[in-house]
């Protein structure tokens, strides 16, 4: 056998494996849970290209930020053009290290979280987006118990993702799908700073 149908017969043993497999999987009848954590960049950034998909589905979406505070970024700025498909609430006043004051930063991340619930259980949205919601939990300004009752308590329609670093166990259990962003390089450990356009 020649290699060209070598390689044609190991493709066709591959593609009849993965058409078994999607005709094997079947609709959950629910939203999923979907987790960006780890060290590396991107988590917000890969949850703004699913906004991104969802919206050109026609599809409804909400974003609770719950560490960006105001910061001027890309991503907002693009996704105000969609004001009657996508809601937008930043309800963090910056990072942990900008507020200085726990008590402050625990009222913060529970009145982001009380609109996320809202959100969540209202039915109205396909997708909503919890941005740097594990940071919250990992300073223990949330509860991980209530924060899976209110993904528990979602709207079946409803979708969620969940960015930020070090997300608890927990939630990674309940969680449909788990992404890590490893760090392999940082132009920032170089000295680079923040670019419009690439970070924010």
């Amino acid at each position: 056998m020649s290699e060209d149908q070598d390689h044609k017969a190991a493709m066709k043993a591959l593609q009849a494996e993965q058409k078994k497999k999607t005709s094997e999987a079947k609709d959950p009848g629910r939203g999923l849970v979907l987790v960006h954590t780890g060290e590396g960049k991107g988590k917000s950034s890969s949850a703004f290209g699913v906004i991104a998909r969802a919206l050109g589905w026609g599809h409804k979406v909400c974003v609770v930020q719950f560490i960006k505070g105001k910061w001027i970024t890309g991503e907002r700025q693009f996704f105000a053009k969609f004001p009657d498909d996508l809601t937008w609430h930043t309800m963090g006043e910056g990072f942990t290290w900008d507020t200085q004051d726990k008590a402050r930063d625990i009222a913060a991340a529970e009145a982001a979280f009380a609109k996320a619930c809202e959100a969540m259980a209202s039915g109205d949205y396909d997708l909503v987006v919890l941005d740097e919601i594990n940071i919250a939990l990992r300073y223990d300004y949330l509860d991980i118990v209530r924060v899976l009752d209110g993904l528990a308590a979602r709207d079946s329609r409803t979708s969620v993702i969940l960015t930020g670093r070090d997300a608890k166990p927990e939630l990674m259990d309940y969680a449909d799908l788990v992404s890590e962003m490893r760090e392999v390089k940082h132009p920032f450990k170089a000295g680079i700073k923040a670019q419009r356009g690439i970070d924010f």
